[in-house]
């Protein structure tokens, strides 16, 4: 059961007034403020603790919203959205001057997603506006996949739409069209490989010099819970402190599965007597990706 239409319509005020609210996608709960309205971008930095050097996805309503905050839309840009939105695949295109730089950590690129959840759907038409909304926790913690995830991070601070688990559990896969090759610059459940059996071939990130991250998820350290996580292969757990180990047959073997029971799980079992968590090392492969790099950088 989610929020009632009325809960969406109030929420939409809040933000069309400045504020924050916390609403699902299928991806992660995201915590949303007004795109357009640099002050109110402001207080999600504040609220997270996110450092300016971290742009924000915003997310539109439909590809036509999208087209309106681009500077310049790509042929594979529209390939891609006919294709995948609404869904969790982030398109960073040159940005329209509507958009506040500090959306944007200062860069001339803007990251923009159709979300596919309907409230979060209903709640950017009842705002009116589109959203910059990362995820909604403090900065490098587990993302949120429930609404009490939110709250434990953020406190009642914000309010939340609460509409039950994210279906996808980790973050959208973010491509960059603004140079010449395509570039993914995170990988998502929407894998390299589905990207270039549309636009054809897709180049991995390069190193980026230290100032603004060209998409969000880039620190080193990020996705983690308080306590210390570890890859770990056969059972090769730490012989001090307090720790749980996750083995083999205790997460799912298919990735979309894995990836949907992931945070939930780090949030379970992140708690004040847990020193350390160890999951065992998950399969390779394509469509392990996006695992993998959640898992190393949570790691870190």
């Amino acid at each position: 059961m989610g929020p009632r239409p009325e809960e969406i319509a109030a929420a939409g005020r809040v933000l069309a007034s400045g504020g924050l609210v916390a609403f699902p996608t299928e991806t992660v709960y995201g915590l949303g403020a007004n795109a357009l309205d640099a002050a109110a971008v402001a207080r999600i930095y504040e609220t997270k603790g996110r450092p300016a050097s971290s742009p924000l996805i915003v997310h539109v309503k439909d590809a036509a919203a999208a087209r309106a905050l681009a500077a310049v839309w790509p042929e594979k840009a529209e390939k891609l959205a006919r294709a995948f939105w609404p869904g969790p695949l982030t398109m960073v295109v040159p940005k329209h001057p509507s958009i506040p730089g500090i959306v944007t950590a200062g860069l001339p690129t803007v990251g923009l997603r159709v979300p596919s959840h309907p409230v979060a759907l209903a709640l950017l038409e009842a705002a009116g506006v589109p959203l910059a909304a990362p995820s909604a926790n403090r900065f490098t913690a587990v993302s949120p996949t429930l609404a009490a995830h939110v709250r434990a991070s953020l406190g009642d601070a914000v309010p939340v739409l609460d509409a039950g688990p994210a279906r996808v559990g980790i973050e959208s896969t973010v491509v960059s069209l603004a140079g010449q090759v395509p570039v993914l610059l995170r990988p998502g459940m929407i894998t390299r490989q589905d990207l270039a059996r549309v636009i054809g071939p897709v180049a991995a990130i390069e190193e980026f010099d230290e100032g603004a991250h060209p998409a969000p998820g880039l620190h080193q350290k990020h996705y983690s819970p308080a306590a210390r996580l570890l890859v770990v292969r056969d059972g090769a757990v730490p012989q001090d402190g307090r720790g749980v180990y996750v083995g083999p047959g205790e997460m799912p073997g298919d990735a979309a599965e894995y990836a949907s029971a992931l945070y939930a799980r780090l949030h379970e079992l992140d708690r004040p007597d847990v020193d350390w968590i160890a999951l065992e090392q998950p399969p390779d492969g394509p469509a392990w990706e996006a695992i993998h790099d959640r898992l190393r950088r949570a790691a870190e």
